[in-house]
């Protein structure tokens, strides 16, 4: 039962296991992904009958997906391009001027 499990999770959660491996742009895939679980959030959503809270059920989602997404672009443009985040970006250390 465990193994059922842990290969139903990877195979839905785990883009190195489930079918969307094969779309070669890692934020595409993301965005499927997302777009995936607003759906299922929806249906369900629905299918229970929370008509009451639905909007606020999904307001908490997109809030939290869009952090995840946020926090998922940072570090794939940290790792990807750096610079970005170099030079004029922040504060400056102390005795460097413009």
């Amino acid at each position: 039962m465990k193994k059922l499990v842990v290969h139903a999770w990877n195979f839905i959660f785990n883009s190195d296991v489930s079918p969307l491996r094969h779309i070669p742009d890692i934020s595409t895939r993301h965005y499927v992904l997302q777009a995936l679980g607003a759906m299922w959030v929806l249906a369900f959503s629905l299918a229970i009958g929370s008509y009451t809270f639905f909007a606020f059920n999904l307001i908490g989602h997109v809030v939290l997906i869009g952090a995840a997404a946020i926090t998922i672009a940072t570090y794939t443009t940290a790792t990807i391009k750096p610079s970005v985040f170099g030079k004029g970006s922040g504060r400056r250390a102390d005795g460097e001027h413009e």
